[in-house]
C-alpha cells in the first residue's frame, strides 16, 4: 500500500497510522506468519547405492506417516552417516510441504557441543520467532519448538547428537514431523522411551567402496585392476572418508598403477602400525591419510597441521591467514581450495570451511610429532587475537561510542572491512559460535588477557541480538581471567556487563553489589567510560526502588563524570536520566529542559538510535505541560529511526506513547491505532500483560 504526502511502503497489515509525518516510513510486517525453512545442506558428491540403508528409512517413514516418526542413524566416524541422511532427506523433502531444519550439533567435534538450549534458539530463529520473544528456559523453549510445528509436514534433522538428554527437547510432536539423528552413540533411551528406529551404518561393502574409488578416478582405472581395487578399499577400511582422500591423491597421480598404490598403502600401514590401539579411532584410516598427507607440500602439510589448531567447527579463509600467519588472502585461499579438493577439508560455503573430526585428530596428531609447542603457542595467539581484533572492528561499526579496551598488537592481521552496523551483525551472527568457542579457547590455553577482552568488544552484539545466556556466560569467563591476571580493567569491564545481565532480570541486589564492584575497580583502572556508566547503573536501580534521591545523587555524579572526560554520549544518557527523575517529581520544565539538551548531544554525536531513545521521557514530559504537537513530532522521528534499527521493542513503546499523546490531543482514532499496533507488537515479545493494558486502552477510548 502507498500514499503520497505521507509515504508507506508494504501490505495494508504493515501500516501504522502514526500521525502527520513527512517523508517515508516502511514498517516492516506485524504478521509473523511461519516462514518455509530450507535448511538442508547440499548432499556430497559421488554418493554410492546403502539402498538398504536407504529403503529402511523409507520404510520408517511410511510406516510413521500420521503418527510422525523418530529415527536415530547410528554408526563409526567417517562411515558416512551425514551423507546418508542428507542424501535421502533431499529424495523425500516433497513429503514436507512446511520445509525442513538441520542442525550440526557438534557432538564430537573440537569444542563443546551445543546445547539443547542454543540448538532450540536457533531453529525459533529460523521459524521466525523475534528474538526478544525466545523464551529463557530450556522446557519453555521446546514448548514454543513444538506449538509451532504442530500441525504441519516437517522434516527435523539433528546431525551429530551426543547424547539423548540433548536429542529429547528438539523433537517435534507433530504427527506430521519426522526427526532424523546421526550419532556414533545407538541413542539406545530414545528408542526406548521415544520409539525411535535405529539404522546402523555400517562401512562401505567392497563393491560399493570399490564403485566409490571407481567414480573418482575412473571406472577404467578400476576395471584393469579389480583385485587391487578390492584392497585399496580395504586398506583404506572401507570408509568413504578414506577412500575419498587416497582417490583424490591417486587422481592426481594417473601414471601409478592400482599395484603400486596398493603396495604405497600397506607399506604406510606397517610404519605405522606401532601407533595404533584397540581404542584408536584413526586406526582404520591413518594409512589413508597419512599417505595422502606425505604426498603434500611442506607448506601445505603445515596448513594442513595448524588448520587443527582452530577451536570452532568451520572457519573462514581470514581466521586461516592468521593461524597460518599469511597475509596473501589469494594465496591462502588457493591452499584452502586445493585442501578441499583433495578432500582433507570440506568447503561449507563461499570462503568458509571445516575439518572433518577424524581428520582434525589427524592434524593434531601430526603437530605433536612435527610443530613445537612454541609454534602451536602462536599460531593459536594469531587466530585469537584475529578474533578479538575482528569484533572489534564490528564493535565499532555497531555502537560506535561503546566501551573502548585496549586491544593486541594488529601485526600482520587482516581484519574485515564493515560498510555499515548491517554487515557488522550480519558477521557477528555467522562467528557467533566460534567468538564463543575463541573465549574458551583463551582461557584454557592461558591467553587470559584475550580471554577477557574479547567478551567486551562483543558485548553488544550478545546483547541487541538477545543471546542472554551467552551473554553472561562469556562475561563470567572475561571476569574470571581478569581475576587470573590481576587486571583492575579488564575485572571491572566484564563486572558491569554482569550487572546489566542482573538488572535486565531483575536481581537488583546483585544488579547493586555487581556496578559497585565494576565502579571501585574502574576508579582503580582509571576508567572514566566504567566510571561514569557503573554510577548512571547505580543510579537506574535505585531509582526502580523508589529511593530517588540516591538515584539523583548517582546520575548527578555520572553526569560530572562524563563532561570530564569528555564522554558526550554518557553525558546525553546521565542528562536523560535526570529529566526521567526530573518528571517523576512533577518538574515537567526541568524535564522538559534536560530531555531535550540530552537530544541536542546526540544530534550533535551523530547518534541516531540514542537520539530516538532520548524521544521518549522528553515527549511524555511535553505532553504534561500541553504541547502534544512537538510529542507527536518528536516521536514520530523515533519510530522512523527504530524501524530502521529494526528495533521492535522500542518501536512498540514509541507507538504506544504515541497513542497516549493524540489521546490527550483529542485524537481517538489515531490513538486507538496507535495502541492496537503497540499491542500486536508486544503480543510477539509474550508481553501479554502489556498487550491486553493497550487494548484495554484502545476499548476504553471506543466508548
Amino acid at each position: 500500500m502507498q500514499s503520497t504526502g505521507s509515504e508507506f511502503t508494504g501490505d495494508a497489515n504493515s501500516v501504522v497510522q502514526i500521525g502527520t509525518m513527512h517523508g517515508a516510513i516502511n514498517l516492516t510486517s506485524l504478521a509473523r506468519a511461519l516462514p518455509l525453512p530450507r535448511q538442508l545442506p547440499s548432499p556430497a558428491g559421488g554418493f554410492v547405492n546403502r539402498a538398504e540403508s536407504l529403503a529402511a528409512l523409507d520404510r520408517i517413514l511410511a510406516t510413521g506417516s500420521g503418527t510422525g516418526a523418530v529415527s536415530a542413524v547410528a554408526g563409526a566416524p567417517g562411515v558416512g552417516k551425514t551423507a546418508l541422511v542428507v542424501h535421502w532427506a533431499h529424495r523425500v523433502r516433497d513429503h514436507f510441504p512446511d520445509g525442513e531444519l538441520f542442525i550440526d550439533l557438534g557432538g564430537y567435534g573440537p569444542s563443546a557441543p551445543l546445547s539443547a538450549d542454543q540448538a532450540l534458539d536457533s531453529f525459533l530463529r529460523a521459524l521466525n520467532v523475534a528474538k526478544e520473544s525466545i523464551p529463557e528456559t530450556l522446557a519453555e523453549r521446546s514448548s514454543l519448538f513444538r506449538s509451532l510445528v504442530s500441525g504441519r509436514r516437517m522434516l527435523v534433522v539433528l546431525d551429530n547428537a551426543a547424547d539423548t538428554a540433548t536429542v529429547r527437547p528438539l523433537l517435534p510432536a507433530s504427527s506430521g514431523c519426522f526427526a532424523l539423528i546421526t550419532s556414533r552413540s545407538s541413542l539406545s533411551g530414545l528408542v526406548t522411551r521415544e520409539g525411535a528406529a535405529r539404522v546402523t551404518l555400517e562401512v562401505l561393502s567392497s563393491s560399493d567402496a570399490v564403485e566409490l574409488l571407481g567414480q573418482v578416478i575412473g571406472v577404467a582405472r578400476v576395471a584393469a585392476e579389480p583385485q587391487a581395487a578390492v584392497r585399496v578399499a580395504e586398506l583404506c577400511g572401507c570408509l568413504p572418508l578414506a577412500l575419498r582422500v587416497v582417490a583424490e591423491r591417486a587422481l592426481d597421480r594417473p601414471e601409478l598403477a592400482l599395484t603400486e598404490l596398493v603396495a604405497e598403502l600397506e607399506e604406510e600401514q606397517h610404519r605405522l602400525d606401532s601407533l595404533a590401539s584397540s581404542e584408536d579411532e584413526l586406526s582404520d584410516v591413518r594409512a589413508a591419510f597419512s599417505w595422502s598427507y606425505r604426498a603434500l607440500s611442506v607448506e601445505m602439510q603445515q596448513a594442513f597441521r595448524l588448520l587443527g589448531l582452530h577451536p570452532g567447527r568451520e572457519l573462514c579463509t581470514e581466521a586461516a591467514m592468521a593461524l597460518l600467519n599469511s597475509t596473501d588472502q589469494r594465496a591462502t585461499k588457493r591452499l584452502l581450495d586445493t585442501l578441499s579438493a583433495a578432500h582433507l577439508l570440506e568447503g561449507v560455503a563461499a570462503s568458509r570451511y571445516r575439518l572433518h573430526d577424524l581428520l582434525r585428530a589427524y592434524a593434531k596428531e601430526r603437530l605433536r610429532e612435527e610443530t613445537s609447542a612454541k609454534d602451536q603457542a602462536l599460531a593459536v595467539r594469531r587466530v585469537l587475537s584475529w578474533y578479538l581484533l575482528a569484533a572489534d572492528a564490528g564493535r565499532r561499526a555497531i555502537l560506535f561510542y561503546s566501551h573502548e579496551v585496549p586491544l593486541v598488537p594488529r601485526e600482520q592481521l587482516v581484519n574485515p572491512l564493515f560498510t555499515d552496523a548491517e554487515a557488522a551483525m550480519g558477521w557477528f551472527e555467522v562467528e557467533r559460535l566460534n567468538i564463543l568457542v575463541a573465549v574458551n579457547q583463551a582461557m584454557e590455553t592461558g591467553q587470559y588477557d584475550i580471554a577477557w577482552k574479547l567478551p567486551v568488544v562483543a558485548d553488544g552484539f550478545f546483547e541487541l541480538h538477545s543471546y542472554w545466556k551467552e551473554w553472561e556466560d562469556i562475561h563470567r569467563t572475561g571476569a574470571e581471567a581478569a581475576r587470573v591476571l590481576g587486571d583492575r580493567l579488564g575485572e571491572a569491564s566484564n563486572v558491569f556487563a554482569l550487572g546489566d545481565a542482573d538488572w535486565r532480570g531483575g536481581r537488583q541486589e546483585s544488579a547493586i553489589a555487581n556496578y559497585e564492584s565494576a565502579l571501585s575497580y574502574a576508579r582503580e583502572a582509571g576508567d572514566t567510560w566504567l566510571t561514569g556508566f557503573s554510577l548512571r547503573g547505580l543510579g537506574l536501580i535505585h531509582e526502580e526502588m523508589a529511593n530517588r534521591e540516591e538515584a539523583r545523587n548517582y546520575f548527578q555524579a555520572a553526569l560530572e563524570v562524563f563532561r570530564t572526560g569528555g564522554l558526550r554520549r554518557g553525558e546525553g544518557m546521565a542528562l536523560l536520566s535526570l529529566g526521567k527523575h526530573a518528571a517523576h517529581l512533577g518538574h515537567f520544565d526541568e524535564a522538559v529542559s534536560l530531555g531535550a539538551e540530552a537530544v541536542r548531544v546526540f544530534v550533535e554525536i551523530n547518534d541516531r538510535w540514542s537520539e530516538a531513545w532520548g524521544a521518549l521521557p522528553l515527549s511524555r514530559a511535553l505532553m504534561e505541560l500541553s504541547r502534544g504537537a512537538e510529542a507527536i513530532e518528536a516521536l514520530v522521528r523515533a519510530a522512523r529511526t527504530f524501524d530502521r534499527f529494526k528495533d521492535r521493542r522500542s518501536l512498540a513503546m514509541t507507538l504506544a506513547a504515541l497513542g497516549d499523546v493524540h489521546h490527550r490531543q483529542g485524537d481517538v482514532s489515531t490513538a486507538h491505532n496507535n495502541w492496537l499496533t503497540a499491542a500486536e507488537l508486544y503480543g510477539t515479545f509474550g508481553e501479554n500483560v502489556m498487550a491486553e493494558e493497550l487494548r484495554a486502552k484502545a476499548g476504553d477510548g471506543d466508548e
